[in-house]
């Protein structure tokens, strides 16, 4: 199921510029996906829309852990 509202993942091996570009180019394509906020101070993901197993996949491919 596709939603709009924004949803927080925490990711704690989020820790420099690399991972931020690398969880966005993961997430921002996927379908219904408005909006990717990487917090590196917060180690957290928020996105607007899409589907949640889609984007937690999407964030492990990119080689990072949702806790």
């Amino acid at each position: 199921m596709t939603t709009t509202a924004a949803r927080t993942y925490s990711v704690p091996g989020i820790s420099c510029e690399h991972c931020v570009k690398a969880i966005t180019d993961s997430v921002r394509p996927l379908e219904g996906v408005t909006a990717v906020e990487v917090d590196l101070g917060a180690k957290t993901v928020t996105v607007t829309g899409g589907e949640d197993a889609a984007t937690v996949a999407a964030i492990d491919e990119a080689g990072y852990d949702v806790a």
